[in-house]
């Protein structure tokens, strides 16, 4: 019973999501098509590409809000620099370094100033989202050549760059977390700080990495999503950190930190994207989607609670 217990706490999101995969497929004329699968892919390309580092971030221990923020201001800033210049690479890595930027002054603020992460990157937001008002002139802005949608748009085997960028992603943060000494401090870090710094661990450069990862992975998500928009505009939408954060922790990390998977967080994204597509597809109210969304979040909310009792 024990083993049966472990083992779908491990592999539970993945099994729900083949499930409900299946269950779409036979009861969908439209959703196991060529057309709403690639769809679904580009779709979930930035929440993935986000979605892998807030894991990192949040099995440290920490929380970081500002994902929204910086997923909105460095494409903004990276079409500045593309207008002024013409040059995407330039633009690319305007783009990334701000994000890396703003990555390294939540960390200090969170590792330096020891304040909470949840209020520390929620104060930043609001910082980040004037900045991107300010960059923007208030306005929308717009690409000057072809290249820049190139970023999102263009087709290797009939699949967009976006998805493989997202795959990419994804597979470095496996990496980062699970061959590396680094992702072994993480785990170490938000399974017990304490215990962390008298195994010689530096508590805090650990979660200031965190953090400046994450802020590149947010700008890259930002600048493939205005890349698939051909532009960009500023606002103080929290809208995607939530489905970033939602797919973390349906996938089963801890939100009190030392436990969670990369693989889970990108299963989970998936069950949620297919959840949304089959609700759109059976033209379910939107009202009862953000109810059932709710309820799945407060259960898996509600099984780390649990699991993390039984722990003690």
């Amino acid at each position: 019973m024990k083993n049966v217990l472990e083992f779908s706490k491990k592999h539970g999101i993945a099994i729900i999501t083949i499930l409900l995969f299946i269950l779409l497929t036979l009861t969908t004329d439209s959703f196991f098509t060529e057309r709403n699968l690639r769809n679904l892919l580009d779709q979930q390309s930035t929440i993935l590409i986000a979605a892998s580092f807030m894991t990192i971030v949040i099995i440290s221990g920490n929380f970081d809000i500002s994902v929204s923020s910086i997923f909105v201001v460095s494409p903004l800033f990276a079409l500045l620099v593309e207008n002024a210049t013409g040059n995407i690479f330039l633009a690319l890595l305007a783009g990334i370094s701000i994000g890396l930027a703003m990555g390294a002054f939540n960390a200090i603020v969170v590792t330096y100033f020891k304040v909470n992460s949840f209020i520390a990157t929620l104060a930043t937001s609001f910082m980040f989202f004037g900045l991107g008002y300010l960059i923007s002139d208030r306005s929308l802005m717009r690409p000057m050549g072809d290249a820049y949608q190139q970023i999102a748009r263009t087709k290797f085997f009939d699949i967009t760059s976006a998805t493989w960028l997202a795959l990419v992603m994804v597979i470095i943060a496996s990496i980062i977390l699970t061959q590396t000494r680094f992702g072994r401090n993480v785990f170490a870090t938000g399974g017990n700080q304490e215990a962390a710094r008298l195994a010689g661990v530096n508590v805090s450069r650990v979660q200031a990495v965190t953090f400046i990862l994450l802020g590149g992975a947010a700008a890259l998500a930002g600048i493939v999503s205005s890349s698939r928009a051909i532009s960009a505009q500023p606002s103080d939408d929290f809208s995607f950190v939530f489905s970033v954060l939602t797919a973390v922790i349906v996938g089963g990390t801890s939100i009190a930190g030392g436990k969670g998977a990369v693989w889970r967080t990108v299963a989970a994204a998936f069950f949620l994207a297919f959840m949304s597509n089959g609700f759109n597809l059976n033209q379910i109210d939107p009202l009862w989607q953000r109810i059932i969304l709710g309820l799945v979040i407060v259960i898996a909310v509600a099984i780390d609670s649990w699991s993390q009792r039984k722990n003690v």
